[in-house]
Order: structure tokens, then C-alpha cells, then sequence
């Protein structure tokens, strides 16, 4: 049986470098890695968790995520869910930061969420446990 310990990271393709950077910093995240021959841009917070930055999407002023907002589905993974200690602390914090909450706070199960998206529209949970 195969063991899976846990998750290294986490990668989203993007359209813009620096309008990509700048939002994940907002969340926390500090860039500490460019790859010199691949569109590649990875970002860690002070917990450990990464971002690794795809940027090789085509250009776009609204794109819209093919997962998430055509009528068609398509397989996928649809979005990431980061866990956070307080979901009303989070979303003074995103307030504070100008990004908008696409959907809750609102319970899903054992705990409670919100969502946010990427400049690409690349969908991000933030998730507080019971």
C-alpha cells in the first residue's frame, strides 16, 4: 500500500507573475524560489505551507476558471482548502487586505468556510475545523 504522508505543495497555474505574487502575499506567502528555466515561482508562509506558481496561463483581464464557472464540468481539482484558526479573524484579515469573499462564512460539515479567488480565478477555501 502506498503511504501518503501529508501534502508538499499545492500548484496554480497563473497568467501574471507579479499580480499572482502579489495576492498570495497578501495571504501570508513569501516568495522563495524562481526557477531560472521553468515558469515556475514557489511561495511558502511561515507554517510551511507552499504555492507553487505555474505561470503559463494565457493573458486575460477575467478569465474564468473552466473547473468552476461554465455550465459544462469538467474533471479536475476544483479548489484547495487551507485550514485557518479562526475563519472570523480570516475574513477581517481579507477584508483588511481587499480581497473578497466569493462565498460564506458558512458551515460545511465539521467546521466553517469561506472562499476567495486567485486573480486567474483559481479557487481557495479557507477552512476553520471544529
Amino acid at each position: 500500500m502506498l503511504e501518503i504522508k501529508g501534502v508538499s505543495h499545492v500548484g496554480a497555474r497563473v497568467s501574471d507573475r507579479e499580480r499572482a505574487v502579489a495576492f498570495y502575499q497578501k495571504l501570508g506567502f513569501e516568495l522563495v524560489y524562481t526557477d531560472p528555466h521553468e515558469p515556475v515561482v514557489v511561495l511558502r508562509n511561515r507554517d510551511g505551507v507552499e504555492v507553487n506558481l505555474i505561470v503559463n496561463a494565457g493573458a486575460s483581464d477575467r478569465p474564468s476558471n473552466v473547473l468552476m464557472d461554465i455550465p459544462q464540468k469538467h474533471a479536475g481539482w476544483t479548489h484547495v482548502a487551507w485550514l485557518v484558526s479562526s475563519i472570523e479573524e480570516t475574513a477581517l484579515a481579507l477584508g483588511a487586505a481587499r480581497i473578497e469573499i466569493t462565498e460564506g462564512p458558512k458551515r460545511l460539515g465539521s467546521g466553517v468556510s469561506c472562499f476567495v479567488r486567485d486573480p486567474d480565478r483559481n479557487v481557495i477555501e479557507l477552512r476553520q475545523e471544529d
